[in-house]
Formats: C-alpha cells, structure tokens, sequence
C-alpha cells in the first residue's frame, strides 16, 4: 500500500510541480514528444525525452540489480527501495530551475520500482500506472459475471483497490504539492521507507516458520 500510494503521488508532484511531465506515465510523455517533434520545438522534445530516456534506465539498473543479488541476504528489491528513496531525497532539494533533472530522476525511480513490484498476490500489477491495472481488473470482472467464480471476483477487486490506492496517492500528491511545493516529494520517501522496513519484518516472519 505505500509503495502504491507513492506511485500515485510521484505522477501528480512531476505534473502539478515540475512543469507538467509525467513521472509514470510515460504514454502521455510519448505523446507530448511526437507533438513536439511535429512542431519542431526543442526544448520541449528534451523536456519529455529526458524522462523516458531515465525511466528505460531505470528499468536496467534494477534489472542489474536482479541479476547481481537474486535472493541473498540483502534482498534485491530492498536495494532498488534504498536506491529509490535516495534519488527522490536529492529531487526535493532542487528548484525550479532544475525541473529537467528532477523529473529525469523520478522517472528513473518510478521505474526502478514498476519492474521491483510487479505483482501482488499473485498476480501482475503496476505499482505505478493505472492502464493495465484497470485492463486486469475489468477483464477478471467480466469473467465473473461468466462464471461466478469468487477467487476471480477476489482478483477483480484486488486490482481495483490498487487504484483506488493510486488515486488517493494522486489525490493527496496534488493536494501537498499546492502547500508543500518541492518538498512534497519526500513523503514518497517516507512511504518508501516504511516499505523497506516492513520487508525486513516479513522475512524475520518467514524465517520463524522455518524454523517451527
């Protein structure tokens, strides 16, 4: 759930407060490029290339970090968190001025943690975007409606609280963002280390089944 809130709130402060490019939602950040490029403005075209450009980046490091850890002590997803958190730390010190760098290194952690968290009981998900959660989510629901099947409703649910999760993250990232300003970025922080702890608590968790 905090990641997820995180998701949500790092897409509304990238729009509402660095000049309006989106963090996750590199779709609309393609968009914005092609019609930039069709306009044969510049400055536009690095505003939204940067980001897609660091978000591809962002998906190797943590993938690198997957090949390097797998599953040894240190955990690799615990990294790709502490890896996050770090570079979103640095995003609310800078100013206006540095919107093109904060923005790269969002979308350089909202990806990290998209390719990190990619499921959730079981099934796929995107901590970070709502398209293929809402695509999941519909389907499992018509299946329902086919079949009854109340471990498919359960899914259909599961994807639709994850949204609903999003947009309260979204919600409340725009609301600070208008109070807050630069700084709002540092409740992702906060959300992302308490994330990272609670990892920890559940294989101490898993350990002691073990050894029961």
């Amino acid at each position: 759930v905090p990641i997820i809130i995180s998701g949500g709130l790092q897409d509304a402060y990238t729009y509402f407060c660095r000049d309006g490019v989106f963090a996750n939602a590199q779709t609309g950040n393609i968009v914005f490029l092609a019609v930039n490029i069709v306009n044969g403005d510049g400055a536009g075209v690095i505003k939204y290339l940067v980001p897609v450009l660091f978000f591809a980046l962002g998906v190797i490091v943590a993938k690198t970090l997957f090949f390097a850890l797998g599953n040894k002590r240190i955990f690799w997803k615990q990294i790709v968190l502490l890896v996050e958190t770090a570079a979103l730390l640095s995003v609310g010190f800078m100013p206006q001025s540095m919107n093109l760098y904060a923005n790269a290194l969002v979308s350089f952690a909202c990806a990290m943690q998209v390719l990190a968290f990619e499921s959730i009981y079981g099934n796929d998900f995107a901590s970070t975007m709502c398209i293929g959660n809402l695509r999941s989510g519909t389907e499992a629901l018509c299946e329902y409606f086919h079949d009854k099947n109340p471990a498919v409703l359960r899914r259909a649910l599961t994807y639709f609280g994850v949204i609903g999760i999003f947009a309260l993250g979204a919600g409340a990232g725009a609301w600070i963002t208008a109070r807050a300003g630069e700084r709002t970025i540092w409740i992702s922080c906060a959300l992302l280390t308490v994330s990272f702890l609670l990892m920890f608590l559940r294989e101490k968790r898993a350990e002691e089944k073990e050894l029961l």
